[in-house]
């Protein structure tokens, strides 16, 4: 399983950047370099000065790659989505019971997650932080319905519907999959920051992972006949 992890290629969505990133060894050096300064700084602080001193290059040299650090933002995001969406793959290929693929998927997307070998530029756990901190700064703008139009959204979105059609294939009356699982993957998201910084706002249980447990019981209570 290792082997073929190793061979899995992450793609995102040309229209996010101007250089392919993962086209060069600086490219990469971008992305791991930003992976660590956003998660230090956030991104209201963070610029492409600060990033070219931390990796020693120059502005210039960044601005080949993305236009804006919006745009930064918005690949990391898009390769953190397309990255859960292979581990969805992973957690539920081969398993018959559409119960059991939903419980996989639903502890998939939001589990606090580890670090993946296969991607040695890359800082997942970091990356995740960036994603529960920042992410939603990435369609929160003015120019979220022309993203859309040019599919930058497309890894989020599939990833949803690929959980939405397990839902489909339990209960096919239920009637809003996508926006049951969209709140789950939001709000579990919102659950690990809370639990980091505001733990008074979540549940605390020595025991078990009580984010886990309570989306994936709120996804089966919801969708029962």
């Amino acid at each position: 399983m290792q082997d073929f992890l190793s061979k899995v290629s992450i793609k995102v969505n040309k229209h996010i950047y101007l250089k392919n990133p993962e086209s060069s060894d600086l490219g990469k050096k971008i992305v791991a370099g930003s992976i660590e300064l956003i998660q230090e700084l956030g991104i209201d602080q963070f610029n492409f000065r600060k990033l070219g001193q931390h990796i020693s290059t120059t502005e210039a040299s960044i601005y080949r790659y993305f236009e804006n650090k919006h745009k930064l933002l918005l690949y990391l995001t898009a390769w953190y989505w397309r990255w859960m969406e292979s581990r969805l793959f992973f957690a539920t290929t081969n398993i018959d019971c559409p119960l059991e693929r939903l419980r996989r998927a639903v502890a998939t997307v939001s589990e606090k997650v580890k670090q993946d070998s296969s991607f040695t530029h890359i800082n997942e756990v970091k990356l995740q932080q960036i994603i529960i901190a920042e992410s939603t700064k990435v369609y929160f703008t003015k120019s979220v319905e022309e993203e859309d139009r040019l599919g930058v959204y497309g890894s989020y979105k599939q990833l949803i519907e690929q959980i939405s059609f397990i839902i489909s294939e339990i209960n096919p009356t239920y009637k809003y999959p996508n926006m049951l699982i969209s709140t789950v993957v939001e709000g579990a998201l919102h659950q690990r920051y809370f639990a980091e910084h505001i733990p008074s706002l979540t549940d605390s249980l020595n025991d078990e992972d009580a984010i886990i447990n309570f989306y994936t019981n709120l996804v089966i209570n919801a969708i029962k006949n």
